[in-house]
């Protein structure tokens, strides 16, 4: 359940986006910071969150978690201005990243038997598809019969519930030792994360100076991090993990395909409901095609990566990201439907065939003890990427203006996602094969000899 409304805010705010930016008289850029909030403060946070749950105790972490997001998505249904919303989805976001991974901690530990932790970890993947397929249509549905506001509405009673069902049920459960909590590298993914995509969204109206000042800081606080992490014994995040090809191949290969992602979504909304006059419901009901594939083929690239390794997987997907984006660079608004919808289930292949080779590639070679805060990362470095990739296409899209101007500008954006396919597609083609596989187990073997105290497998 908290997997459900989590997911389900990924894609069931973005169709609301026009009637929400009308409503609230708000630009493309804040509309970027309505989808931007919520996901850039997930990934600052999700490395803490299964720390501090590890500590204070799984399932007192996980109530905090849907209290905190319940009331955030109820005071956003409530906000009177632009500003307030992007506060009150910064306050879902906080208790959005005390939820999915302390939630995967618990399974772990409440399943020991490894079939019955298979199994319940088979459903709780399979909420991703059901929650990518119901957003659009949930959302256009809401937002045509009443208003944005009903979005949100829908996280109240699943929230409440999901608490009831926890406090009745999940047992509590915390880390043998517990592990200190790294403020000052919180603080600078934070100051990273923050001013890179400040500088990205904001560029295009606040001018040159200031994008590059804001560039400038956040690569300042990606050095000082990568320092302070490499000094400190108990980091937030192992800086060690990068001397393995196949990790840093899937954190490169997670930020571009959910970047290209972030892109489609937000660039589909506003070209289906503002400029191709489309209904909310009608928009949602047009990217179904992207999440019933998704829920079809990511099973089949699941099975593609155990039997056969994740290469196979991930150069489909870049190769599929990479026509989709060339396709949709051609679109214009008199494109056939039946024309676009099939462009929309390449992309859709190429979506699912990524994510199961993401998390394997991240932990390959990786021993037991570090391989859940190796997936963290993956988790991180998506988010990254949608967050990254919602910027960038909206920049894209308000520097070119308004009206008339939008195909071309959205033509430039689908080129970016292009670009997204052919880095996964070489990332791909560079990080699974011998050398990669080498670097992977001179690392392990490195973690195995000198192990730093890193965050347990929650």
């Amino acid at each position: 359940m908290s997997l459900l409304i989590v997911s389900l805010d990924n894609t069931i705010v973005n169709v609301a986006l026009p009637s929400l930016g009308h409503d609230l008289r708000a630009p493309v850029s804040g509309l970027q910071w309505t989808v931007d909030a919520y996901t850039l403060t997930l990934a600052s946070l999700l490395m803490l969150a299964g720390s501090t749950a590890d500590r204070m105790g799984r399932r007192r972490t996980f109530q905090i978690g849907l209290v905190v997001f319940t009331a955030g998505s109820l005071l956003c249904s409530l906000a009177p201005s632009l500003g307030w919303l992007v506060a009150a989805r910064i306050l879902q976001a906080i208790g959005g990243s005390m939820l999915n991974p302390v939630a995967m901690s618990i399974i772990t530990n409440t399943f020991t038997d490894r079939r019955e932790r298979a199994q319940a970890i088979g459903v709780w993947g399979g909420v991703v598809g059901v929650s990518m397929a119901l957003g659009p249509v949930v959302g256009g549905l809401l937002t045509d019969t009443v208003n944005w506001r009903a979005i949100f509405w829908i996280n109240v009673p699943i929230g409440l519930l999901a608490l009831f069902l926890t406090w009745r049920f999940v047992p509590e459960s915390k880390a043998p030792s517990a592990r200190r909590t790294d403020p000052v590298g919180q603080v600078l993914v934070i100051v990273l994360l923050g001013t890179l995509t400040y500088g990205i969204i904001e560029g295009p109206a606040a001018g040159a100076a200031v994008s590059a000042a804001c560039f400038a800081v956040a690569a300042a606080a990606l050095a000082a991090l990568v320092v302070w992490e490499l000094r400190r014994p108990q980091p937030l995040i192992d800086m060690r993990f990068f001397r393995s090809a196949p990790f840093s191949g899937a954190a490169v290969m997670a930020v571009s395909g959910f970047g290209g992602l972030g892109a489609f979504l937000f660039l589909n909304t506003l070209y289906l409901q503002s400029h191709r006059g489309l209904s909310a419901l009608a928009a949602g009901l047009c990217t179904l095609p992207v999440a019933l594939i998704t829920a079809i083929v990511g099973p089949l690239s699941g099975r593609l990566v155990g039997t056969r390794g994740p290469r196979l997987p991930s150069v489909v997907a870049g190769v599929c990201l990479a026509i989709a984006g060339a396709l949709m660079s051609q679109v214009t608004l008199t494109t056939p439907l039946p024309l676009l919808l099939g462009i929309y289930a390449v992309f859709g292949v190429g979506f699912a065939m990524l994510n199961p080779p993401i998390t394997n590639t991240a932990v390959s070679g990786m021993p037991l003890a570090q391989a859940g805060v190796a997936a963290a990362v993956a988790s991180t470095s998506r988010q990254v990427g949608q967050s990254l990739g919602v910027a960038i296409a909206g920049s894209v899209v308000s520097g070119a203006g308004a009206g008339a101007a939008f195909v071309p500008a959205a033509h430039a954006a689908y080129r970016v996602n292009a670009l997204y396919g052919l880095i996964v597609l070489a990332v791909a083609l560079l990080t699974t094969g011998r050398w990669a596989r080498a670097t992977a187990e001179r690392t392990a073997a490195r973690l195995a000899e000198s192990p730093q105290v890193t965050l347990s497998r929650g």
